[in-house]
């Protein structure tokens, strides 16, 4: 069966919440944001600002190091700094020391150091894919001083559930309990490398725990630790530091989940954090009734619709929550009680149910299941569903030798000859091929049905040499030519138009003038009959892209509806564009790799977009 990912769709009203308001010294800094808004309106927000307000790089060393020594300082001994993690004096253990002499930093036993709350191996891709100076491996507000083996002892290892002092957990020595003192600091970090570096550091990379019934990056632990340890001086300290960019070691941005952990349950709900904005909303605890009398209807081959009757609530249901056979698929547009189900297997039978739930996060039992099969699908390469992707992070491990290389991923088995894997473009892995020989380098790609329309995929010359050109071919047909060089560049080649079964073979026919070349990012759309044509695909023009600015433009020829996902499905953005009116704002895309789905009365294309 396939996977289904949640959906933002939540509209929630901001009455439900305590108002919010910054206080005097705190409005200029969130001018731009519209407390007004709820749920991934409000994190977007928060996340443009966040970002913009980061005008200072910090270096790593002596940057982090001079900037601990005054956001960590001791309140009761301006000579030290607070160690985190770290919850005796006394004990006569160093290792579990909470205080320590800010001088007595480096990498000794005895001493402090740099520890990155969310660690860098566990963010994709790491934190020091840019090198170790400036953001995202050199940010203050994810280093906190920690003794050099309680540092080590932590390791990469994820937050999980404990209680007590810090240490690993009592069911999972993999697992590590950031103590009663430090867990809601360690919380407000998460979701600030959250909000600031968006899916490089998702939440359940580095956190076990159960995913959020709002957004599926985010863990509830989180949440619980927000609201059971509230926000300490040394959070405040190091917030007012760096937000003022008259300090030498200030990064200019803040911790919003410090200056108010409310936001953190605005956006994702739970057990409401302190509201350090306003007075506290009345507790809710009262659950919406049960969703009643749900009924599965007018299947297609990859659709059946839902109706069911409204719950009730004390205060008000503000979404209901879909389960295909057991499994979160995604949550309603407000009160809405019709949805249909889409995305589903041909010839195969659904079991539905629906939850209520309310703004403070009280969710109701599931209703009764109804059951629908949905009818036979079209034979295999007249349509297609899904675009192929592949970033080429399943490959082997890292090598800088030039040999064969194979590895499966849900296509199938992908093949390289001449082919190196320690190589990135713009921090994503990449594959090199060797272009320079006779025997020069290729890559193959498993036999894939559903047929291509367009290819894309980045390209850049890595090392030295003079570029050259990439040769694609369909089943073993000709079907278009890719340039390279030095620059990092992205090229779509349109009209492919090849049904059925296919395999794609890149290489360079001419290896006398070749170089070494990286490859990421490799895309294309399947085939379609139905729609592409229709479409006039190549009458469809997306740029800038790769996008390093706030606005995209689409030149279409009618009237078109855009929807934008990340490659987990997350739907991130729609409108619609004109032959007139063609510009898109994209400010509340982050960097990373998109899919576009364009609509128009003559059918339906999908396009990748790369926003840098």
């Amino acid at each position: 069966m396939k996977h289904f990912y949640l959906l933002f769709s939540f509209l929630i009203s901001a009455l439900s919440y305590a108002q919010l308001a910054p206080p005097t010294e705190l409005q200029a800094y969130y001018s731009g944001v519209d407390f007004t808004k709820t749920q991934l309106d409000l994190f977007n927000d928060l996340a443009v600002t966040t970002a913009v307000k980061h005008t200072n790089g910090l270096s790593y060393t002596p940057g982090i190091w001079e900037a601990s020594k005054m956001t960590d300082e001791d309140i009761d001994n301006p000579n030290n700094v607070i160690l985190f993690y770290g919850y005796s004096d006394t004990d006569g253990n160093g290792v579990t020391d909470r205080s320590r002499n800010k001088n007595l930093n480096g990498g000794g036993n005895g001493d402090w150091n740099r520890e990155h709350v969310f660690p860098n191996s566990l963010a994709n891709p790491s934190l020091n894919t840019s090198g170790t100076s400036g953001p995202p491996y050199a940010d203050g507000h994810n280093l906190r001083p920690s003794d050099v083996q309680m540092n080590s002892n932590r390791g990469n290892k994820k937050f999980a559930a404990g209680s007590g002092n810090a240490g690993n957990t009592s069911t999972n020595t993999s697992l590590w309990y950031a103590g009663d003192e430090f867990k809601g600091d360690a919380a407000r970090i998460i979701m600030y490398m959250y909000t600031r570096y968006g899916t490089q550091c998702l939440p359940y990379f580095a956190v076990s725990g159960t995913t959020n019934s709002i957004d599926p990056n985010m863990i509830d632990l989180l949440l619980e630790w927000n609201a059971e340890d509230p926000v300490s001086l040394i959070e405040d300290n190091r917030n007012a530091y760096h937000g003022d960019v008259s300090n030498t070691y200030a990064q200019g941005n803040r911790n919003p989940f410090i200056d108010n952990p409310y936001l953190a349950t605005v956006i994702w709900g739970g057990t409401p954090a302190e509201n350090r904005w306003g007075a506290q909303p009345p507790v809710d605890t009262e659950a919406p009734t049960v969703p009643a009398g749900l009924v599965a209807s007018n299947p297609t081959e990859d659709t059946v619709d839902l109706t069911w009757t409204a719950s009730t609530d004390n205060t008000a249901v503000v979404t209901y929550i879909i389960y295909v056979d057991g499994i979160l698929y995604t949550s309603t547009n407000g009160t809405a009680t019709t949805y249909t189900v889409t995305g589903l297997d041909p010839e195969t039978t659904y079991a539905f149910t629906v939850l209520a739930k309310d703004a403070a996060n009280n969710s109701s039992a599931q209703s009764t299941s109804d059951s629908a099969t949905t009818l036979a699908g079209t034979p295999a390469g007249t349509s297609c569903v899904t675009p192929v992707e592949q970033d080429f992070e399943s490959m082997p491990a890292n090598s800088n030798s030039y040999s064969s290389r194979t590895w499966t991923d849900s296509y199938g088995e992908w093949n390289a000859t001449r082919a190196r894997t320690d190589q990135m473009i713009d921090g994503s892995r990449a594959i090199v091929l060797d272009m320079r020989t006779n025997s020069a380098g290729s890559l193959t790609s498993p036999l894939i049905s559903g047929g291509i329309a367009d290819l894309t995929l980045t390209t850049q010359q890595a090392f030295s040499g003079s570029g050259g050109t990439l040769s694609i071919y369909v089943n073993g047909v000709l079907k278009g030519d890719v340039t390279y060089d030095s620059t990092e560049q992205t090229t779509t080649i349109s009209d492919i138009d090849t049904e059925g079964n296919i395999t794609v073979v890149i290489q360079d026919d001419n290896t006398s003038n070749g170089a070494r070349v990286a490859i990421d990012n490799l895309f294309w759309t399947c085939y379609s009959t139905l729609s592409t044509r229709k479409f006039e695909l190549n009458q469809v023009k997306i740029y800038p892209n790769p996008l390093n600015g706030t606005l995209l433009n689409i030149e279409v020829k009618e009237a078109t509806a855009f929807k934008i996902f990340d490659l987990l499905g997350k739907k991130i953005l729609t409108g619609n564009v004109t032959p007139t009116n063609k510009e898109v704002n994209v400010s509340r895309l982050s960097k990373g790799v998109y899919i576009m789905k364009l609509d128009s009365d003559n059918g339906t294309i999908t396009k990748k977009i790369i926003k840098n």
